[in-house]
């Protein structure tokens, strides 16, 4: 399945308002389901990253989201903390389900390729982190089965409804409705790909729309964003 590609506007900015994460987002965050989300931005403006190489492709949200802090089980069956088990690297997050017909793959399947396309110093500095909101469904041997398809280093993470409402509640995403478990469901979820520079901020976010080419440009630029020093 092909994704489609996004204008490329160096460092587009997102409309946003309010001092939540939750409410900055909220014009770029689609219930990912029956279609792809539209992208909100204002006029770009200049690019930080410019002296690296050029501006960065993703969508800027204000104020910029800080990395989540909770703790989900992993494919191993082990408890996994995001900040503690990412910390250093560039870190994809997103919320979807292996069940999804269109989004999830799509992001999951872009991603991967971008990694690929990165030398080996960049591709041992990125993290991705996929968390369930069907873990009726997507239990851990389905979970991991699933990443495999994409790259078996993909963090595939569950938990409780209520524990995943609280991660998504965290990390600034309306949670994903709750649905009729019957049958072959939909679960709408958000489609917001958060990539977390290794000084824990995201400084761009994605929507359905951007390619794997677009993903690539950006990561070595994103690493460059580090912890500032201890002081």
């Amino acid at each position: 399945m092909s994704v489609p590609r996004a204008r490329r506007t160096p460092r587009r900015r997102a409309l946003a308002h309010g001092a939540r994460v939750a409410v900055g987002l909220c014009l770029l965050t689609a219930l990912a389901g029956c279609g792809g989300a539209r992208h909100a931005v204002a006029p770009p403006r200049s690019p930080v990253a410019s002296s690296a190489g050029g501006g960065l492709y993703g969508l800027v949200p204000e104020p910029l989201p800080r990395k989540p802090d909770f703790t989900l089980t992993d494919t191993a069956g082990r408890p996994f903390n995001l900040v503690a088990g990412t910390r250093g690297k560039l870190t994809y997050l997103y919320f979807g389900y292996t069940h999804c017909p269109n989004a999830c793959p799509v992001t999951m399947s872009a991603l991967s390729y971008a990694i690929r396309l990165q030398p080996p110093a960049v591709r041992r500095r990125i993290a991705v982190v996929f968390v369930t909101v069907d873990p009726r469904r997507d239990t851990l041997a389905v979970l991991r089965a699933w990443l495999d398809h994409y790259s078996t280093s993909f963090i595939g993470l569950r938990g409780t409804m209520a524990q995943i409402v609280e991660a998504e509640q965290a990390a600034g995403v309306p949670p994903a409705p709750r649905v009729p478990e019957v049958g072959d469901y939909s679960v709408p979820h958000s489609s917001i790909l958060f990539a977390y520079s290794p000084d824990e901020l995201a400084h761009v976010v994605y929507a359905t729309g951007f390619s794997p080419t677009d993903y690539a440009h950006d990561m070595p630029l994103l690493l460059r964003f580090t912890r500032p020093a201890a002081s």
